[in-house]
Formats: C-alpha cells, structure tokens, sequence
C-alpha cells in the first residue's frame, strides 16, 4: 500500500493526528508513506500579531479537546512567535537526504520541541537540536538545510501539495496503482475514520 501524507510539521492539527498515523501504519507495516511538507507559512523574520498568537493559542486548546496529544501552552510566553514554518519543512528534508526514511522522527523531534518542549521551529538553533537528537552530525545537516537541493525538493513538495488542490493539513491519500489519490484524510480523523474510509475505497476499487 502506498500513501502520500501531506502535513507540516508546525501545524497543530498534524500534530494531533500523528496518534492516529501511528496506529493506522501499525495495522500496515508494509505501507510506503511519502512525507511530503506542505509548507503553511512562507519564510519570514516579523514577529507574529498579538491577534495570530491568540487564534493559533486556541486552535490549541481546541486540539487538546479533540485528540490524545497535550501542548506546552509556555511556549506563548518564553518565545517571539513567527509566522514561518517553511524552515522547519526543509529541515524534515534536509534530515531525510541526510538518513534515508527519517522524516517521520524528524517531524516528531520538531513537534515534541514545539509543542512540548516550548521552543521555536522557526529558529535555525531549534532545528539543529531536533537533528542532533536524531544522531545527525550538526554541520553537515546545516550545509544540507541550507543547499540547493534541499530547497528545490521543497519546491517540489509544494508542487504536489498544490496539483493535488490541497487546501489544509494534515492529508494523508491512498494512491493506487494508476497513481490516483484517494483520501483517507483530509484534515484530523481518527483511526476507525481511516480505517473506515480505506474500507469504502477497497470497494470502489
């Protein structure tokens, strides 16, 4: 079975499903999953509004709610918050050039120090920290963070993120053997969801 998850690591939404991922792929551990960042917010040095912070601030509490996972709400207080989450996409990409099929421990170490360890995945030094702990030598993953590659790979990722008419994250799609996508998710769902929505496209197909 193929997949294609399309997510960032700075959304919250992807964050709370990740629960939910992991259970779904226990079930099939031969699944191939292509981790593919869809890039939420360009890159910028602005601090982000006071208005932002508490509309993103809520969507937290609004996650904590729906999902299993738990936020640092800290992080509003010991950080200068940015809108920019195109760093912490090209650091997935940069650690998965770096070691082959890592995305998904990279995107965990990002989450667990956004939203649990209250640091910021905007900053170039928080993203070097999640790759240290994932046994990446430092300077070689900034020279890949910062290469040529890395950025057209990324450029590719929101390339399909938009032929794909993508409108949120997370989206995970179940892609047949005539490359077609079938979405499983678009959006949070829960595993009975997915495996509930993987059930009605065995039918079709």
């Amino acid at each position: 079975m193929r997949l294609l998850y399309v997510m960032d690591p700075m959304c919250g939404w992807c964050y709370g499903f990740q629960p939910e991922l992991e259970q779904f792929l226990e079930k099939y551990p031969a699944a191939q999953v292509d981790w593919i960042m869809g890039g939420l917010a360009p890159d910028s040095n602005q601090p982000m509004d006071e208005s932002l912070q508490q509309t993103i601030s809520s969507y937290w509490h609004q996650i904590e709610e729906k999902t299993q996972v738990t936020f640092n709400h800290d992080f509003w207080k010991l950080n200068t918050p940015y809108r920019s989450t195109y760093p912490a996409c090209r650091a997935v990409i940069a650690a998965e050039l770096l070691k082959p099929n890592s995305a998904q421990q990279m995107t965990k170490a990002i989450q667990s120090a956004y939203y649990l360890e209250a640091k910021n995945p905007s900053l170039e030094e928080t993203l070097i920290g999640c790759a240290s702990s994932l046994g990446l030598d430092e300077k070689e993953f900034i020279q890949v963070f910062k290469s040529e590659e890395t950025e057209q790979r990324f450029q590719q990722h929101l390339s399909i993120t938009h032929q794909l008419q993508i409108q949120g994250f997370p989206a995970l799609l179940y892609i047949n053997d005539n490359n077609q996508a079938y979405p499983l998710a678009l959006g949070y769902n829960n595993l009975a969801g997915l495996e509930q929505q993987l059930k009605a496209i065995d039918e079709v197909l």
